[in-house]
């Protein structure tokens, strides 16, 4: 596996780990519910763009965002559907965390921005490489 794949695999962690973090501390640090909310939801987004981006790698980064916000789309408007074994999944942590629980257009806004955000960073890990320096 080359150089990209594994700065795209620690970006993935990392936007995971600070999505998580965000979550859980920063309205009992003093953070405004709106970063709270659609700070995690664009972090999520960036999330899918990693996943996407290591999945399939040998996509142009235009058409791994692409995928990355038909997922992302998938996913909020899947909330619309609702079963009893979706709606108890979706109860539990892990099921609000991929999935959420409440349908919401701003919640897409934010996805789409968090696509965009990942696009962007994934671009820049490209164009350091493993031995040169970042350039602006």
């Amino acid at each position: 596996m080359n150089g990209l794949f594994w700065r795209r695999f620690v970006a993935c962690v990392v936007v995971i780990a600070t999505g998580l973090a965000l979550r859980r501390w920063s309205l009992e640090h003093g953070a405004p519910f709106f970063v709270w909310k659609y700070g995690g939801s664009l972090l999520w987004g960036a999330m899918v763009f990693f996943i996407a981006a290591l999945l399939l790698p040998r996509l142009p980064r235009g058409r791994i965002a692409a995928v990355a916000a038909a997922i992302a789309v998938a996913v909020e408007f899947s909330r619309l559907y609702h079963t009893p074994w979706l709606d108890d999944f979706r109860v539990t942590t892990a099921g609000a965390l991929l999935l959420g629980r409440h349908f919401s257009l701003w919640n897409v806004a934010a996805y789409l921005a968090g696509v965009g955000f990942g696009a962007a960073l994934d671009a820049l890990l490209e164009r350091r490489g493993p031995t040169k320096p970042l350039q602006p």
